[in-house]
């Protein structure tokens, strides 16, 4: 559950006038999920409360280091009995009874399942449209345990699972809280959050809480979609040849050399369908990484982009995107390079892109001709943007996104990826577009460049207006001080072509910032010269 989609409060208070309890509890989102924890240690015992915090700490550690093939259940049920093995046999040692006891209650969250647990008489409760059910199952009879945590050499912990809904709260707390808050006040008090819920408790104790009062809850503002299609029992297949069909989609012609991207038709119509990577069947990263190519495919819904969904009956791991006409950039720019019109149109198409862009906190990360497509509309070129595959989030500093030969010079040194770098690549795109060369070289993969001045576009093509030459160098600066930082600097002065003040790299000479002056001080100061020469050989 990703952490815009959730509010999470969390609050605890010592009974009557001690200034620590035994309880203990934690929140965290980590791998796409939500982890909610609260011990009650055992208070008759010496040392629940360090239990409760020993506890807590093993499952959060525990859940960080999963191994990805383990199920939700599996994990949790093997990580409670493992620290209440480890409890049990450290009491034993060292007080030869059972001392470090608690009772825990825990909420997991992916996607839009809910996987809990409890051992003891600790709660969880779900509140869903004004009204409050309990979900834990309260493992004591009258005021003793028959369930916690390192109180016996074996625990059975009680499991559930349950589906979530945009609204949902969740409320995890001790019994300290239930058992001076009646569910009518629980029912009013979860939506204002756990820190109001603990301190009405201690109102009604006049500040004299007869134990100690913990209280978590986790608010669900959105779903997490991505993990939703992520646990979809879905085929990923294997080989794809011409003549299948799937799901009514006839298979015509691979698109791409891994044959996982198709041209195919439907009801008389051609489709692009785009399967998940066989690789993705044992790799849980490319999975996720196919599931969230998918996702922003669906979601992105602009002119940029072509169209696409995800089809709800589907019984195979593929996308769907409406056909696009015309041909990739790349390819028209074998044959000539853009006018000047037509490169200026496109970079600020790419522009308003990367800010459509920002609302979602992504980057497009791979923006290169070969990713544009162009086709013609009422005698207009007209550009779309291509592979979803490579947008990843913004300032993302493992992205392994883009081509060598338009990354920013600090990606090369694992810099995040943001607008500065991705106005780097647009730079390079247009540079390209109007010129047929690369300003710094055709970069291989693996290789270490090396950034000397790039020369000024205005000499490949001298239709080039000099405004648009330092719009352009100052895009592709390989010092990222000096570059755009923002979209919208640049769609500014392209669109204010009057206002755009020149830039010249600051190491280049002054005879390739200005010739023209360069030749005038030289000239005159060879006349100077010449004069001296006279004046001394007449003298």
């Amino acid at each position: 559950m990703s952490k815009k989609n959730i509010k999470v409060s969390g609050f605890s208070l010592a009974k009557r006038k001690e200034l620590v309890g035994d309880d203990f509890y934690d929140v965290k989102t980590m791998n796409e999920l939500t982890i909610a924890v609260v011990c009650d240690g055992v208070g008759s015992a010496d040392e629940g409360a360090e239990a409760a915090k020993r506890v807590t700490t093993h499952l959060m550690t525990n859940f960080k280091n999963r191994p990805q093939s383990w199920s939700i259940e599996k994990s949790i049920k093997t990580f409670i009995r493992s620290i209440n093995s480890i409890l049990y046999q450290e009491s034993m040692i060292n007080y030869e009874r059972p001392e470090l006891v608690t009772t825990l209650t825990i909420a997991v969250i992916e996607g839009d399942r809910l996987y809990g647990a409890n051992v003891g008489d600790s709660r969880i409760y779900l509140l869903r449209d004004k009204k409050l059910t309990q979900l834990s199952n309260d493992q004591a009879e009258g005021s003793m345990l028959t369930q916690a945590i390192g109180i016996a050499d074996v625990v059975s912990p009680y499991y559930f699972e349950n589906t979530i809904a945009k609204g949902d709260n969740l409320l995890l707390c001790s019994d300290g809280l239930y058992g001076v808050m009646s569910d009518n006040r629980l029912e009013t008090g979860t939506t204002m959050g756990a820190h109001h819920l603990v301190k009405q408790a201690s109102r009604l104790m006049e500040n004299n809480l007869p134990d100690d009062t913990t209280a978590v809850v986790v608010q669900i503002n959105e779903i997490n979609q991505i993990e939703i299609l992520k646990q979809q029992e879905l085929i990923i297949p294997k080989k794809l040849t011409v003549g299948m069909e799937i799901d009514g989609y006839l298979l015509k012609k691979s698109l791409i050399q891994n044959h996982r991207t198709w041209l195919c038709s439907n009801k008389g119509k051609n489709y692009v369908l785009k399967f998940a990577p066989v690789e993705a069947i044992d790799d849980a990263r490319l999975l996720d990484l196919f599931v969230k190519e998918a996702w922003n495919a669906k979601r992105l819904k602009a002119g940029f982009f072509p169209k696409a969904v995800i089809p709800k009956n589907r019984t195979h791991r593929y996308y769907v995107m409406n056909l696009l006409e015309g041909i990739d950039l790349k390819s028209h720019l074998k044959k000539r390079p853009l006018s000047v019109d037509d490169s200026v149109n496109l970079v600020k198409m790419l522009l308003k892109m990367g800010q459509y862009l920002l609302k979602f906190d992504l980057v497009h990360g791979d923006i290169k001709p070969e990713n544009i497509m162009i086709s013609e509309r009422d005698g207009k070129h007209v550009f779309k943007v291509i592979d979803f595959g490579s947008m990843t989030e913004l300032y993302s500093i493992n992205s392994k996104a883009g081509t060598p030969s338009y990354l920013a010079p600090e990606r090369f040194h694992e810099s995040s990826i943001n607008e500065s770098t991705e106005l780097f690549a647009m730079g390079v795109t247009l540079y390209e577009a109007l010129t047929g060369k690369f300003p710094y070289g055709e970069i291989e993969p693996f290789q270490s460049p090396n950034f000397k001045n790039p020369v000024q576009p205005i000499k490949h093509n001298p239709n080039i207006p000099n405004w648009l030459n330092s719009i352009l160098l100052r895009t592709i600066s390989k010092e990222g001080k000096y570059r755009y930082q923002h979209y919208s600097e640049m769609l500014f002065e392209l669109n204010n072509p009057d206002r755009v003040k020149p830039f010249f790299n600051q190491n280049m000479t002054l005879q390739e910032r200005n010739p023209s002056l360069f030749y005038r001080i030289a000239f005159t100061l060879s006349f100077l010269l010449n004069l001296l020469l006279i004046f001394l050989f007449l003298k």
